[in-house]
């Protein structure tokens, strides 16, 4: 079946959420250090069909790319040269964080469960990943 990836990408970690079959909805899958971001999609390719990679991009609000972007073009070029054949689809990122602690307190997530950067990440890319597919609907 294939799948389309959310990804957020940061220095540290990256949070990465995935589609169902039909591409109607995303889901946290899993938050990833940074250095090992390539190795785990490979790993996931190997047993589910990557669609496409939308990756959250970072800009201001005055719509220019924040610095944070120089670290998500490199990713991207690693990205692009791992799965050359797999189309990637950039989305605005902002204020998936805030979304992102939103969602976990109207879901009743404990307030230290809420601290845990790495739920935050994951739920960031299923926002990411979910803006993309209610813009294709």
């Amino acid at each position: 079946m294939n799948r389309t990836i959310g990804i957020d990408y940061g220095r540290a970690r990256v949070g990465i959420a995935v589609s169902d079959p039909l591409g109607i909805f995303a889901s946290p899958l899993e938050t990833v250090p940074s250095a090992k971001i390539i190795e785990y999609l490979q790993k996931y390719a190997e047993a589910q069909t990557i669609e496409r990679f939308v990756v959250g991009y970072p800009i201001n609000l005055n719509g220019r790319p924040s610095e944070a972007a120089a670290d998500v073009d490199k990713f991207l070029k690693a990205l692009t040269k791992a799965f050359p054949d797999t189309p990637v689809a950039l989305e605005d990122e902002r204020f998936t964080s805030v979304l992102a602690h939103r969602a976990m307190i109207d879901g009743g997530m404990k307030k230290s469960d809420r601290r845990d950067k790495a739920s935050v990440d994951k739920i960031s890319a299923a926002i990411i990943l979910q803006s993309y597919i209610d813009k294709k609907k």
